[in-house]
């Protein structure tokens, strides 16, 4: 980059992609000093060299950010495992094995636990067969990470998925976060719903200005009524007194 380079005529490439042809080293740094872009050497093997003008502190920023963007949507392995015994049967082999397949096809590594009990010690070739039968099965998806291996009583065997397998497994765990941010995205501009409104404003209005006419009526009945309880009562007053 810049100074460090040693050619004495490169080929350039300007800030817009466009190839300038060969110049002299010295041109070239003069016209990215006078651009304020940086020259870097993009393929020093060629002959002369292929030298472009670019901002080299963003051009690392915007590839460590790729490579942050790559690691978060790798596929992080896990382990599963699968217990078995001497004694289970085929059925429950095949049961086990189709699991054990979709755990690989997640780009998970599988490890196979075979218990030995009592007298079941006395013939660990029963467990090494089922076993090696198993791998024989997810042959075409699975590697023998660790071959079966006696850990007390337990006779264990890991398998890890094949690199075209994980690979498939990364590729889809990256489309559906691609997808989920997309519906994220959608839902984030979506119009905000609109907000309801009190109908009929107006006829609220006038419906509290008819309940005050209707409260003034009624006051005004109220004291009609007053009167005539007054006049009732004298009436009765004269009547006692003849």
């Amino acid at each position: 980059m810049n100074n460090r380079i040693r050619a004495r005529e490169v080929r350039l490439i300007d800030e817009n992609g466009t190839q300038v042809g060969i110049v002299p080293l010295r041109e070239a740094l003069a016209m990215a000093e006078e651009r304020g872009y940086d020259l870097v050497e993009v393929a020093p093997n060629a002959v002369p060299p292929v030298c472009r003008l670019l901002d080299y502190g963003k051009f690392r920023y915007e590839q460590s950010k790729k490579e942050r963007e790559a690691r978060r949507n790798q596929k992080q392995s896990e382990l599963k495992q699968i217990r078995l015994m001497p004694k289970t049967d085929d059925h429950d082999v095949a049961v086990k094995a189709n699991q054990a397949r979709r755990f690989l096809l997640a780009g998970d590594k599988v490890k196979f636990n075979l218990r030995f009990r009592g007298r079941e010690m006395a013939h660990p070739e029963i467990g090494r067969k089922m076993l090696d039968e198993i791998a024989e099965q997810l042959s075409d998806i699975a590697v023998i990470e660790q071959k079966p291996l006696m850990e007390g009583r337990v006779l264990s065997m890991l398998l890890a998925p094949t690199a075209k397998v994980l690979k498939a497994a990364q590729q889809a765990q990256k489309a559906a976060a691609q997808r989920q941010a997309a519906a994220n995205d959608q839902s984030a501009q979506a119009p905000a719903a609109p907000v309801a409104t009190p109908a009929n404003e107006e006829e609220d209005l006038v419906d509290e200005d008819e309940i005050d006419e209707d409260d003034d009526l009624i006051d005004e009945d109220e004291d009609y009524d007053d009167d005539e309880d007054e006049d009732y009562d004298d009436e009765q007053e004269r009547r006692r007194r003849r």
